[in-house]
């Protein structure tokens, strides 16, 4: 018995000694985390999850209805949430879209940024871009509009092609709307497509913070150019081809326009701050009065302005940590002094030259009924690649 009671204190001992560390350890990751929250540059991110379908959508995981229609993903690949599921299952045929939207949002940003050091890389993982969407750079805040943009341009011209069962062409305009034309034909619905890109891409983000504030003013920013950018377009009726009426309908723009315009954006990016004005807790929309300049001077971001909240990393070199994979390889330019030069794009570093032949089809002509012979004609081409 004194042998019991002699070594319980020292258990007792042990005890609060374990509690004690576990505390501190649990007040040690409680701050960790609130410093994420406040500083917006949290480790971990789930935003732009969705981003992951563009990779593996494709029929043979797709569920589809009677009508062979598109429905949902299957479930297992948990890529989406139960919101963007449920909003699947209530759009038959909107899946195609949204994985389309994506492949040419991804196409753009590539050739937008082909001849830049971050040249809008991509991977066949669900984490689509790499660890830029977990940054709050110029960069990010160009892949949340493109993105965002992709889907309610697709989504607006899937609508008037009739690929999507809940929505049709936008029939809101109609009778005259001149004296010599008047609406009619079947517009584009961009209406439908922001309201359903807002729903859907916007619900993938979560918190309160500078980054949940900025990825909401981006994807804004990236629908409202795709609606602002609707141009009218008419066709001609009357005699023997005459143009003494016309009908008109509202046309969407082709993504290239919308690139270039985010393009514009993005060299234009202001850098934002959290202005804590208090804000509207039951609604989980940003209010754009929470985003301030950095710098006072500036004027206020509009709602079509591309915003970020910290510097850009450097794309020189690869870096694992922020997931820049260099310019080491890169195609350039010797002769253009501009970014696609060598001199830029390699950072300084110096670049080698190598020289290939290249075997194209050329001088072909028809031959009447139904041939085409070509020549094979080998030319020699110059490489520049950056060391």
């Amino acid at each position: 018995m004194r042998r019991a009671e002699s070594i319980l204190p020292g258990h007792f001992t042990l005890f609060n000694t374990m509690r004690s560390l576990a505390l501190l350890l649990g007040v040690k990751a409680a701050c960790i985390l609130l410093v994420s929250s406040l500083s917006g540059t949290g480790a971990v991110n789930n935003s732009g999850r969705w981003w992951g379908i563009v990779n593996v959508a494709s029929s043979s995981n797709l569920l589809t209805n009677s009508k062979n229609v598109q429905l949902v993903l299957d479930p297992s690949l948990a890529l989406l949430s139960r919101r963007q599921r449920r909003l699947i299952r209530q759009n038959p045929g909107i899946l195609h879209a949204i994985a389309a939207g994506l492949h040419t949002a991804i196409k753009e940003c590539k050739w937008q940024f082909r001849n830049r050091r971050w040249n809008c890389p991509t991977t066949h993982s669900p984490a689509v871009f790499g660890k830029i969407v977990n940054r709050g750079c110029r960069e990010t805040a160009f892949v949340f509009a493109i993105t965002s943009a992709g889907v309610t341009h697709a989504v607006a011209r899937s609508c008037s092609e009739g690929a999507i069962e809940s929505c049709t062409c936008d029939y809101r305009r109609r009778g005259p709307g001149g004296p010599d034309w008047h609406w009619g034909g079947c517009s584009d619905n961009v209406d439908f497509g922001r309201m359903f890109s807002r729903e859907f891409v916007d619900s993938s983000e979560r918190g309160r913070d500078l980054r949940y504030l900025t990825n909401l003013h981006n994807n804004e920013a990236g629908r409202m150019t795709v609606s602002s950018e609707m141009r009218q377009e008419c066709k001609c009726h009357g005699m023997s081809g005459s143009c003494t009426v016309r009908t008109c309908w509202m046309r969407l723009p082709s993504f290239r326009t919308v690139g270039d315009f985010l393009k514009d954006r993005f060299d234009g990016a202001s850098r934002v701050v959290y202005a804590n004005k208090g804000s509207n807790r039951a609604s989980h929309r940003a209010d754009p009065q929470h985003l301030e300049p950095e710098n006072p001077a500036h004027k206020p971001p509009s709602s079509m302005d591309l915003v970020y909240f910290e510097k850009s990393p450097n794309f020189c070199s690869y870096n694992g940590k922020t997931g820049t994979l260099g310019t080491s390889g890169r195609t350039c330019n010797s002769s253009s002094p501009g970014l696609d030069g060598c001199e830029l794009l390699c950072c300084g570093r110096g670049f080698k030259t190598r020289t290939e032949s290249v075997t194209e089809r050329c001088h072909c002509t028809f031959h009447w009924c139904c041939h085409v012979s070509c020549l094979n004609c080998t030319s020699t081409r110059t490489l520049h690649q950056c060391l």
